[in-house]
């Protein structure tokens, strides 16, 4: 099942039901897991592990050096899990210190050309669309969508089942179920990933009060946080508090409105 065009290092370990295509270039001590579809022109480098029922798509990039001024060549990690799909062109790093790890979880969908920087941590049923870029150490949770050609900065978490909008930025930690646009701007619930998802109206319900109130118009977050606390609390509700409470870059931030939009307004 390996293209007689491929070039596999003697140190990789390939199972021998998986299928390694054209001119795919497999360096160092990379292990392949079952099934796993390699296609033509991916490269694998390094210390990687891929579970079983990957899909690699031409032109990927797994396992690649950092791109971190830091990275003395020391040896480091990308460890991937099952049942992901790699489309064309997607890059993800190894680790950047002696001994540390990139790590991707289960049935994760990368759209072209996406990005993945060293020490990322990405859970399960992600999606991240083509050309978005996640810095180092950024933290994915399980179910969030990153959409195209969003820009997410080093060290920052996305919650679970959040969003992002296509071409949105961010240097804040993404709340969980949240839908963010613009630069880290919370906009709404994300309603249809939380059906999706299997959460009935009572869920949903509690779910948008407590956004409303901690993102619904710039207030004092501390107090929001208080106040919500102080109430009768869903574990949904529970998991976005604790979320806001741990954050350590701070969080996305409410609407403001634009001084021209409301001098427009007035005017009408």
């Amino acid at each position: 099942m390996i293209h007689s065009t491929a070039v596999v290092s003697d140190d990789a370990t390939v199972d021998p039901s998986a299928t390694i295509g054209p001119y795919v270039v497999i360096e160092g001590p990379v292990r392949i897991g079952a099934e796993t579809r390699v296609l033509a022109h991916a490269v694998l480098r390094g210390a990687t592990e891929i579970g079983a029922r990957n899909v690699l798509h031409p032109g990927v990039v797994l396992g690649g050096e950092p791109q971190d001024l830091a990275f003395d060549g020391a040896e480091t990690f990308l460890r991937v899990g099952d049942d992901n799909v790699f489309r064309e062109h997607v890059t993800v790093h190894r680790g950047t210190t002696a001994g540390s790890v990139t790590l991707i979880g289960n049935d994760n969908y990368f759209m072209q050309n996406a990005h993945v920087a060293h020490n990322c941590v990405i859970g399960n049923e992600t999606i991240i669309a083509g050309g978005a870029l996640l810095a180092g150490h950024v933290a994915v949770a399980d179910r969030a969508f990153v959409s195209g050609n969003c820009v997410v900065h080093q060290h920052v978490r996305i919650g679970t089942l959040a969003m992002m909008r296509g071409l949105a930025r961010t240097s804040r930690d993404v709340p969980p179920f949240c839908i963010v646009d613009g630069t880290h701007t919370v906009r709404a619930v994300n309603v249809v990933g939380l059906r999706r998802a299997g959460f009935d109206a009572e869920r949903i319900t509690a779910v948008r009060r407590a956004v409303t109130r901690l993102f619904g118009r710039p207030t004092h977050l501390g107090r929001a946080l208080v106040e919500l606390e102080g109430g009768p609390l869903t574990d949904d509700v529970r998991d976005l508090l604790a979320f806001v409470r741990a954050s350590e870059r701070g969080v996305c931030v409410a609407p403001r409105r634009h001084r021209q939009a409301d001098a427009s307004a007035r005017e009408d």
